[in-house]
């Protein structure tokens, strides 16, 4: 499978460049008896349109039929990453340094899997959070199973 979204990656990343879009993230899974492409796609400023995600689903289908890399019957959709989008890169640690996030972790740190606070940012695999209190934590990247950024309104 990392063959394949490694493949839709190279098609991907053309279309994307070409629209003043990049790859937020992308998942190749089954759900139930279904296979799903999820694609994830963003825009520095201004924002992912529903004609956005659309021009993507339609160049990237056209390129997956033409290519043929998914040999089997799947769904292909193309979304924006939301406003509570998922943190699970180096580099969406680092672009919304600054933000309010929740993150939960696999183990246990100080009795606590559940982290809200302001994210300073990240560097060598290590997430650096402010928590409410003030306490600054460093969570290896490879331990949180969850983060995303926290809506602010």
């Amino acid at each position: 499978m990392s063959d394949i979204s490694g493949q839709v990656r190279q098609l991907l990343g053309p279309i994307l460049e070409s629209m003043g879009l990049s790859l937020w993230d992308l998942e190749f899974h089954k759900h139930g008896p279904q296979w799903i492409l999820r694609i994830y796609i963003d825009r520095e400023s201004g924002g992912v349109t529903l004609n956005d995600c659309e021009l993507v689903n339609r160049d990237l289908g056209s390129a997956l039929d033409v290519e043929d890399i998914i040999s089997h019957p799947y769904t292909l959709e193309v979304s924006s990453p939301g406003l509570d989008r998922t943190l699970t890169k180096p580099e969406h640690f680092i672009r919304f340094a600054g933000s309010t996030i929740k993150i939960k972790t696999f183990q246990p740190i100080n009795g606590q899997k559940v982290f809200r606070g302001k994210l300073l940012g990240a560097a060598d695999g290590m997430v650096k959070l402010e928590l409410e209190t003030g306490e600054v934590l460093e969570l290896p990247l490879t331990g949180i199973t969850k983060s995303s950024l926290e809506v602010e309104f």
